[in-house]
């Protein structure tokens, strides 16, 4: 074993903090975006699709999406996968589009909102602890093995807490911003 290479980890930990940008662009807050389909995956031709893998999505206005299927026979799987999502959203078929009218959130379902941003958040920052752990049992490691000295060891121990430090950091940020999104009539 080599010396560890400490910029992997904290590539690791930007990824986590990246993963939880995407999750975030899932949660809607009451503006039409296309994004929030994403995550939707349609029952099509007896296997699962990516709903972007099978319609064109788009934003005409604020409070609507609207989802262009590209194949007459998976209308009825989209918009079965739409309604199923757990998003609240109820489309309204028209030959193969389908308009997604975006209600205005209830106060209530804000603050289930927000409660689903943290759990998304916590998932990160575990994720960004696991790094970190890894990352010091390989300094651990090679130390052990004579490769680096005590010293450097340590000097690396800090400099991998603070990779944690700051994403963890930014993890708190993003989630601080959408709640306040979220939240915001």
């Amino acid at each position: 074993m080599a010396k560890p290479e400490l910029n992997k980890y904290k590539d690791r930990m930007d990824k986590a903090v990246a993963a939880l940008k995407d999750d975030f662009s899932g949660l809607r807050t009451g503006r039409a975006s296309a994004s929030l389909l994403d995550q939707i995956v349609v029952d099509a031709y007896g296997s699962t699709m990516g709903i972007t893998s099978c319609a064109a999505i788009s934003v005409p206005e604020p409070r609507m999406i609207n989802v262009n299927v590209w194949d007459k026979g998976l209308v009825i799987a989209v918009e079965k996968a739409i309604r199923n999502s757990g998003l609240g959203l109820n489309p309204i078929t028209d030959g193969t589009t389908l308009r997604v009218p975006i209600p205005a959130l209830t106060e209530e379902r804000r603050k289930d909102l927000v409660k689903v941003a943290g759990k998304y958040a916590e998932t990160q920052r575990i994720a960004v602890r696991n790094v970190r752990r890894e990352a010091m049992d390989d300094l651990k490691k090679a130390e052990k093995a004579s490769e680096i000295s005590e010293d450097e060891e340590k000097k690396g121990g800090t400099e991998v807490q603070g990779f944690t430090d700051a994403a963890i950091k930014r993890i708190d940020e993003m989630l601080k911003s959408k709640e306040v999104e979220i939240m915001q009539v």
